[in-house]
């Protein structure tokens, strides 16, 4: 991946690695899902960067989605992102409170968790 400020980004490196552990594939076998992620430096909708969480075919990649849609795509900001994978922020009152944006299915939504994100390391 292309170098980032974003410490987003650091977390999908980390993601790479977790899909092909065990406890990664289980994932894949229980999301079965194609996520989007627009991650914004400070403000949604502006400079971001765009990764796709593939936990169909478990891998993590840099750019739009190329398979037709995702699941689902969510907009939020580098600090936002970074909480609520950490489970420091809950998804559905982040959504609420405007700090998620989803395009897609709501159904499919509902499934991003931070449980499928590896347990922070020291970042």
């Amino acid at each position: 991946m292309a170098k980032s400020s974003l410490k987003s980004a650091a977390l999908m490196e980390q993601m790479k690695a977790h899909l092909s552990t065990d406890a990664g594939k289980d994932i894949v076998k229980k999301v079965n899902l194609v996520y989007q992620l627009n991650i914004a430096p400070k403000k949604i909708g502006f400079n971001e960067e765009i990764f796709v969480v593939d936990l169909k075919k478990g891998e993590v990649t840099e750019g739009p989605y190329e398979g037709g849609k995702p699941d689902a795509t969510f907009s939020f900001t580098d600090d936002d992102f970074i909480k609520i994978s950490s489970g420091k922020m809950n998804p559905q009152i982040a959504f609420m409170r405007g700090a998620i944006k989803i395009k897609g299915s709501m159904t499919a939504a509902t499934k991003f968790t931070p449980d499928i994100f590896p347990k922070p390391s020291k970042m």
